[in-house]
């Protein structure tokens, strides 16, 4: 017998991360040292970077007390402390074949025994034999010890960086590294040593930069982190963006009280401050007033766009004042030189957009609408003048079911249809595309548009983010939700639909808008027939769809605006995914009135509170079962089969209650609807008690079989209740 075969023990509970010996700690501080980043790439990389960090550490067994990130234009920071100083040892276990297929007869070890041996860098001495559920199988167990920190990190730190990733990227020399922008120096710290790495082309020191002008063109050297941000802080770099950010909050504080005026919030313009600096100033600026002639949203959007400055608003007539906040990336006793030159490049560009608007004037919508006919919506799609005409239709559809004054209604909306795309061939909207619809509005109001119709263009766009502002405006409601459905039905039509993450045309954040839309404004719509309609008018246009059917097409418009519904009941109204998905799941091939289906979501989720509820769907899911096994069809209930008297008062408490039901339900009273189904338990639980449904007398059995197809109906008339979860259901 062999060694291996005599080493017998039972298997031990499994220690994967079995700690061998007590560890020291100490600090790692990586710092990427980088020509200017785009702004936008800096806080997502820290966040990569930090993700990355923690995970790495953790797989390579390196306990850590915490990770933080740090980041300018040019540097990207990482800090850890408390970093163990070495691995912690592990014992691994790795199962190979049964006893009987890793030794002979002979009790020698097979090519199996050997190879998994070798396979697992032990010895086949080495092996043990161990009981396991399935028989005898051989383990290989093998001491895995822990090396030191700095020898680990020396092999990490350089896959950590090129693990990060960008929008954007280039090459810069021969080493092929693709980076945002060229690194220019690596400083790499474990408890005070240089760690050599190299990556990029460069090997890692103890030397990093200032701040481009105020800092020593020499820079200097870094012993830890709190000699690394003093250092900084004395070469004019702040590293701590959320530092830097209220450096400059704390500015503009002081500029707004000084002066009297108000800031105009604006959240992405603060964070494009905070990552274009290492050394923030704030700074006031002044343009002529002559200016504010043009609307205020060319000339905040210019400001914004092309110089990321602030704009600033008149405390009392909330209106635009002719001054503006620039954050500089630099600090000189006199600041005069920076303020005036910052305020000769903008007068520059609001000339531009005062020319723009001024020209733009000159030419009606009305008359620049044939031109659309040039401009591409998307080439399987056609042009902007064909989506317009479509969205006209949609929208003159949608005006007669949002309103009983359709008759006033329908016209503006058909009217700010036949209009809402034409400023898109305007200068302005050229410059800055963020602006559609908001010059469109002002156009149509100078052209002598009707007010109502100003605003429905205006508001065509909105809500322009997930969480925005909807349109105010009926017609402006009525203009969006005719906009985004044409979208969604058109792109889905010829097959371009949104795949994982990837959405190119927006088709996710145009349904939740129009879900948005529909709920928050209340507007009962039949959206099914919409969807139709919108889609018949696209076929209509001439582009050949999908080898679908118009069941199946309908189906996945639906389904992708059902999962909208979905989201927007978990997180506005808190509803359980179960009460969600029994509402939806019978309603996609019916009329979709998506206010109706959010009642009865919160109507359903009310009731399953109660506590006589979860007990009626165990009843109510065992008549369901019943029949949907046997798929009974609707059958006459024969009342002289009736053997027991709880057959006779199911039957009479669910006709009873399938009257009252439907009048609530009719009336939109879900809450007393669903009481109804409530008061059913004692006859169901009765019923249950008393009777055997699967009787051997077959016209008995199928006579309970149809009485509990009447239960089921009436149930599953509000709602796919089978969906919900109950315990013992």
């Amino acid at each position: 017998m062999s060694k291996a075969q005599k080493r017998r023990r039972p298997a031990p509970p499994a220690k994967k991360g079995r700690r061998l010996s007590s560890v020291m700690a100490a600090e790692l501080l990586l710092e990427i040292g980088v020509e200017e980043l785009p702004y936008q790439f800096i806080a997502p990389a820290l966040a990569a970077l930090k993700d990355s960090a923690e995970q790495m550490l953790k797989d390579q067994r390196l306990g850590f007390q915490s990770v933080r990130t740090l980041g300018t234009p040019r540097r990207l920071t990482l800090l850890v402390e408390g970093l163990a100083t070495r691995q912690i040892s592990m014992v691994k276990e790795a199962m190979g074949p049964s006893k009987t297929v890793a030794f002979d007869q002979d009790g020698q070890p097979t090519r199996a025994a050997t190879g998994f041996a070798s396979g697992q860098g032990v010895a086949v001495q080495e092996l043990e034999i161990r009981q396991t559920p399935k028989g005898e199988y051989l383990f290989a167990v093998k001491e895995e010890q822990g090396r030191p920190a700095d020898v680990v990190l020396e092999e990490l730190l350089p896959q950590l960086i090129a693990k990060l990733s960008f929008p954007k990227a280039m090459k810069w020399n021969s080493t092929g590294v693709r980076f945002a922008r060229p690194v220019r120096w690596l400083v790499a710290l474990y408890g005070g040593a240089t760690l050599p790495i190299k990556a990029a082309g460069i090997t890692a020191g103890d030397q990093t930069k200032g701040h481009r002008v105020l800092g020593n063109a020499k820079g200097f050297v870094v012993k830890d982190y709190e000699s690394y941000l003093k250092g900084l802080e004395r070469q004019g770099v702040i590293p701590d963006p959320q530092r830097r950010r209220r450096v400059i909050e704390d500015q503009i504080a002081v500029i707004c009280k000084k002066t009297g005026f108000r800031l105009n919030v604006d959240a992405d313009l603060l964070d494009q401050a905070v990552y274009t600096t290492e050394c923030p100033n704030a700074i006031i600026g002044s343009f002529k007033s002559a200016y504010l002639e043009v609307p205020q949203e060319i000339l905040i959007t210019s400001m914004k766009e092309h110089q990321g400055f602030f704009s600033l608003m008149n405390r009392d007539t909330d209106k635009l004042v002719a001054h503006f906040i620039a954050v500089a990336n630099n600090q000189v006793k006199d600041m005069t030189l920076i303020r005036e030159g910052n305020e000769r490049v903008l007068a520059a560009r609001l000339a531009d957009a005062k020319f723009f608007f001024d020209e733009d004037r000159k030419v009606k919508l009305e008359d620049r609408v044939k031109k659309l006919a040039g401009v591409t919506f998307h080439q399987k799609l056609g042009t902007m003048a064909q989506k317009q005409i479509r969205v006209g239709k949609l929208a003159g559809l949608l005006a007669v079911q949002v309103s009983d004054q359709f008759d006033e209604l329908k016209p503006v909306c058909e009217r700010a249809a036949a209009l809402c795309k034409a400023d898109l061939l305007t200068g302005v909207v050229g410059e800055f595309p963020e602006l559609q619809g908001i010059m469109g509005g002002e156009y149509a109001n100078h052209d002598g548009e009707s007010d109502a119709v100003s605003k429905a263009i205006r508001e065509q766009y909105l809500p322009r983010s997930i969480e925005g502002e909807l349109p105010r405006t009926i017609a402006g409601q009525v203009l969006s939700l005719a906009d985004r459905l044409d979208s969604v039905v058109a792109f889905f039509h010829v097959g371009l639909v949104p795949t994982g993450s990837e959405d190119p045309f927006a088709l996710r954040r145009n349904a939740t808008a129009i879900v948005r839309i529909i709920l928050e404004g209340n507007l009962r719509i039949n959206l099914g027939g919409l969807i139709d309609n919108a889609r018949n008018h696209v076929i209509d246009d001439g582009f050949k769809g999908i080898q679908d059917s118009e069941q199946q097409s309908r189906r996945r418009m639906t389904e992708f605006i059902f999962e909208r519904v979905r989201h927007y009941g978990r997180v506005v109204h808190v509803l359980r995914d179960d009460v969600i998905e029994a509402v939806l799941k019978p309603a996609h091939d019916k009329a979709l009135d998506l206010v109706d289906l959010l009642l009865r979501m919160k109507a359903l989720e009310s009731v399953t509170t109660k506590p006589e509820f979860d007990p009626l769907i165990v009843g109510f899911k065992r008549s369901h079962r019943l029949v949907e096994k046997e798929q009974w069809d609707h059958k006459p209930v024969d009342l002289g089969r009736f053997e027991h008297p709880a057959e006779s008062a199911l039957y009479q408490a669910t006709t009873e209650e399938r009257d009252k039901m439907m009048s609530a339900m009719n009336r939109g009273d879900y809450g007393q609807a669903l009481d109804g189904l409530v008061r059913l338990k004692p006859a169901i639980d009765a019923f249950f008690t008393a009777v055997m449904v699967n009787a051997d007398d077959p016209a008995l059995r199928s006579n309970r079989l149809s009485l509990l197809k009447q239960v089921d109906d009436l149930f599953m008339s509000f709602a796919d209740l089978s969906q919900i979860v109950v315990q013992g259901g």
